[in-house]
Parts: C-alpha cells; sequence; structure tokens
C-alpha cells in the first residue's frame, strides 16, 4: 500500500516535532496535499532551482528540505518572484514542500547528532540543552480516613501525578497536624475556641506548572477542611537530551591539524572549505559540534571544556575574543573548525531519510541530494608578496593548507 504526503509529515513531524520550533521558524508543509500519495521522497538542505528540478525529474512526490522556503511573512506568492516561481513550479509537478528547520535542530537525535556522527564522534549530550518541563510539587495534608481517595483521585484527575507513562503517582507519609478554629471558623473537625491535634496523612504530587491553577483549584474542592494547608513547590528546571549542538569524543586522540583533516574529510567539499583557529600540535579528544550557524554558542562550548569546537559561519570578532579569552570555565577555549554553513547540515538529510524509511517501510523510496546548494562557488588564496604585504595573518581562522577542502 503506497505511503501518502500526510503519512511520511506524520513521521517527520513525531520525530522533529513542531512545537520544538522556535517561534520565528517556518516550519511544516509548504504546500501539498496530504491524502495525495508519495511513493518517492527526495531530501534536501535548501529548496533551490536546482533541488527543485531534481524532485520533479527523479519522479518524487515531496521534497524535504532543512531550511524554509518562506521564512519570512508574505503577502503573494506570484509566479513573477523567485520564491513564488519556485511553489508554483512545485505544485504544478504534483510536490509538495516540507520543512524541519530549528525544531529539526533541537532535536533528540537532530541536525548535530548527524554532524557528530560524520565525524566519527560518540554524543553524550546536548551542547546547549532545553530545560526540560517545568513542574510544581504540592503537598497537602489530609485527615486519616476516606478524604485521602478522594484528594488524591481529585488531583491527579486535574493533572497531578504524572511522571513518564504512569499516573496517580504519589508519595504519602503519617503524621499529626495541629490547628486552633477561631471566631467565624467553620472546622469540618474539632470546635471553635479548642486545640485540635489530628492524624493525618501528607500527600505529595507533582504537576505541570500550567496545570497549577486547575491542581489547586481541584485541592480546594476536594479537601474536606474549610482551609485546607498546601504547599505548592517550583521545582528546578532539568536538562533534557534535546537542545542546540552535541558533545562527543572521538574513539582516540589526535592533533588539531589530523582532526581538521578529519572534517573535511567527512564533509562535502565547498569552495569555503575547512578552516581552523588553533596550534596545529593541540591534542583533540573531546569535541562539541553545532550544526548551522554556530558562533552564538562559542561560550557554551567554553563551558563544555571541550578541546574543539566545530560549526559554521563564524565571524571574525567573535572567533577573535574566542581565541583572546584563552581560558574559560571549563578551562582552555576551545580551538575552532569553521565549515560551510550547507555542508554542516547535509549529513541531516540522511538522518531523516532514514526516519521515514524507518516508520514506512518499503512503501517510500527515499533519496538524499548530491546538489551543492551552498551559495559560495568559487575562492582563491592570496599568495604573500612585496613589501607591504602583512607578514603575519590576524585572521582567527587561519587556514590551516593540510586541512583544507
Amino acid at each position: 500500500m503506497s505511503a501518502t504526503v500526510g503519512d511520511v509529515v506524520a513521521a517527520l513531524e513525531a520525530a522533529y516535532p513542531p512545537a520544538l520550533a522556535m517561534d520565528w521558524d517556518a516550519v511544516g508543509l509548504v504546500c501539498g496535499d496530504p491524502t495525495e500519495p508519495a511513493d518517492r521522497v527526495l531530501f534536501a538542505v535548501d529548496p533551490t532551482p536546482e533541488t527543485v528540478d531534481e524532485a520533479i525529474t527523479s519522479g518524487a512526490q515531496l521534497l524535504v528540505t532543512h531550511h524554509p522556503l518562506l521564512l519570512r511573512g508574505v503577502h503573494g506568492v506570484g509566479a513573477d518572484t523567485p520564491k513564488g516561481a519556485l511553489l508554483h513550479r512545485l505544485i504544478r509537478a504534483g510536490v509538495a514542500l516540507f520543512t524541519a528547520h530549528t525544531n529539526a535542530d533541537v532535536a533528540d537525535p537532530g541536525v548535530s547528532d548527524a554532524l557528530a556522527a560524520a565525524l566519527g564522534l560518540t554524543v553524550s549530550g546536548p551542547l546547549a540543552p532545553e530545560p526540560g518541563p517545568a513542574l510544581d510539587k504540592i503537598v497537602t495534608f489530609v485527615p486519616v480516613g476516606p478524604s485521602i481517595g478522594a484528594v488524591h483521585a481529585a488531583l491527579a484527575e486535574a493533572g497531578a501525578g504524572a511522571i513518564g507513562n504512569y499516573s496517580h503517582c504519589s508519595f504519602a507519609t503519617a503524621g499529626t497536624g495541629q490547628f486552633l478554629p477561631l471566631d467565624g471558623a467553620e472546622p469540618a473537625i474539632g470546635t471553635v475556641g479548642r486545640l485540635e491535634r489530628v492524624a493525618e496523612t501528607r500527600l505529595e504530587m507533582v504537576l505541570p506548572r500550567a496545570r497549577r491553577r486547575d491542581v489547586v483549584a481541584a485541592l480546594r474542592a476536594a479537601h474536606p477542611y474549610e482551609e485546607p494547608a498546601f504547599d505548592l513547590l517550583e521545582m528546578a528546571p532539568l536538562p533534557s537530551s534535546r537542545g542546540l549542538g552535541r558533545v562527543g569524543e572521538l574513539a582516540g586522540t589526535e592533533s588539531f591539524a589530523a582532526f581538521t583533516r578529519r572534517v573535511a574529510d567527512a564533509l562535502p567539499p565547498t569552495a569555503w572549505g575547512v578552516r581552523g583557529a588553533g596550534d596545529p600540535d593541540r591534542p583533540v579528544r573531546r569535541v562539541a559540534v553545532c550544526g548551522g550557524a554556530g558562533d552564538s554558542a562559542l561560550d557554551a562550548a567554553a563551558r563544555a571544556g571541550v578541546d574543539a569546537f566545530v560549526t559554521a559561519d563564524l565571524r571574525h570578532h567573535p572567533a577573535s575574543e574566542h581565541a583572546l579569552a584563552g581560558t574559560g570555565p571549563g578551562g582552555p577555549t576551545p580551538a575552532l573548525v569553521d565549515v560551510a554553513h550547507w555542508a554542516s547540515e547535509w549529513p541531516w538529510c540522511g538522518q531523516a531519510a532514514g526516519v521515514v524509511t524507518a516508520a514506512l517501510g518499503g512503501s517510500v523510496t527515499v533519496a538524499v541530494s548530491r546538489a551543492r546548494t551552498d551559495p559560495w562557488t568559487t575562492a582563491a588564496t592570496a599568495v604573500p608578496s612585496g613589501p607591504d604585504t602583512p607578514a603575519h595573518r590576524t585572521d582567527p581562522t587561519e587556514d590551516l593548507p593540510e586541512a583544507s577542502a
């Protein structure tokens, strides 16, 4: 039975949930009918004339890209505009377009896992972890007896006590409660003006912070006391396995020059090549990677205590300041490897193709585009000559001749 566009989209959104995308991003199905068949799917980094041509000529019914075609708001997609023309070509040819962008960046596994795998790293976790879900803990005190079951059930119904695949999770301990009803009180136990001591059960349950109001309301409604006592505690966020970048280790230690060569050999060649900033003889084993533009993660790489950081689109000033710092909270600042943006994200195409194959098996034929859609097409390196040529280069990402691609 043939898979549909909707089947492929469902598999990809399970792996790269749209809710993980940043609020400025544009992900999901750009064009196409979810009910139409999708026997062939092509994966690429960019939706460009080259990859659209490849999708159409190969007979693919769905083109999956990492970068969005329509990232910024548009008021029209006329065929007289470059992006509008691409959309019209796709629609006329019956090819759907789907994008997974920042949601694929932070997913587990995601873009940086694919980059790490290409470099031979064993990943230990994200470089900049996303915080886990915001949780509270509610603690209340219920008189011993049938009321404890009613309160517990009401809290669970309101959303408390859910941990993973379990519900109604709680912890209870026995103790003694004490209170003195004052004038105007209508105590469920005891009398006004007399100190009461009551055998009670301390009940603790976790809850999503978003359910706080509902859980407190359920407690007040189900508790037998006129004024139930309770504590509501905000729990410290735990790092999740999702987040930007990844940290991992090589199987053995190698020089920074050799590692830069490894990066160049692992990624598709581009005019940009591979540039290194650091002592060529520096030992490298623990490495951080971030697919795409990653100079915003320079501080995180320094804190991680890695030997090298591989990313794309490093700018002069952040790289210079990073090198000037010398040391950071994790020790010496890592050496830097700067690669082309497209090349750093291309390994993800194979990962995403594997997601679809694992979910839909032989009902879909997948292919990864090898069209180089990196915008840089040529490069030249100046040969120093003449008295006016600087004798020493201060570019922090100075080329390592033996490691350029």
